[in-house]
């Protein structure tokens, strides 16, 4: 056989090897997400890039595949908060908080972190509308469910998005807490500059 011959059909057929293991590889990831998985990270993705309608529509397809996705449920609240609609939130997170507290598995740390960011959302809505003896319960629920979800930043984020003046969950309910033992007129429980550097967690 000529050696030029063998050497392209060797070649041809490690190419062919390369995309039938890519395709395979693609396939397979597609075809084992869970329903609604593939929407959820859509969603994620519109939701970094600020683009909220499309967010929720992902997030709403995703609902449609697997109702009581709680990444969809989160990202919808996540969408609320980030355009105001603070009631719609409650309402979202009202529900993903009763739906995982009814059926957590004592062994599910993801579903733990997730219910936690859900009590420390909520919590972050209290707080912007005032209703501070509520924000604080929440923001306590979130510290007793897991209290490394809502810890604040690692140091990958800080590096490579900064962060170090981020406020965390902790931080904050100490704060309302102590100012809650103060006379009312004494209290300083909004501070614009401060408030806008508390963080929304998306599991």
């Amino acid at each position: 056989m000529n050696p030029a011959v063998l050497q392209r059909f060797i070649k041809m057929m490690l190419v062919a090897l390369l995309i039938t293991g890519v395709f395979y590889l693609g396939y397979e990831h597609y075809t084992s997400d869970a329903p609604g998985d593939y929407y959820v990270r859509e969603g994620d993705i519109r939701l970094g890039d600020a683009k909220y309608d499309e967010a929720l529509e992902a997030f709403d397809k995703a609902l449609a595949e697997m109702p009581d996705h709680r990444g969809a449920l989160m990202g919808r609240a996540v969408v609320f908060i980030q355009t105001g609609r603070y009631e719609e939130a409650v309402v979202e997170l009202d529900y993903l908080i009763d739906f995982m507290t009814k059926t957590l598995d004592p062994d599910d740390m993801t579903g733990r972190g997730v219910l936690a960011a859900a009590y420390s959302n909520r919590g972050n809505v209290h707080d912007r509308q005032g209703r501070y003896e509520r924000a604080l319960e929440d923001y306590i629920s979130a510290l007793d469910t897991d209290r490394e979800t809502v810890a604040g930043p690692g140091v990958v984020h800080k590096i490579l998005y900064g962060g170090d003046n981020v406020s965390t969950v902790r931080d904050r309910a100490q704060y309302i807490y102590e100012q809650l033992q103060l006379p009312e007129s004494e209290r300083l429980l909004r501070i614009p500059e401060l408030d806008a550097k508390q963080r929304m967690y998306k599991p």
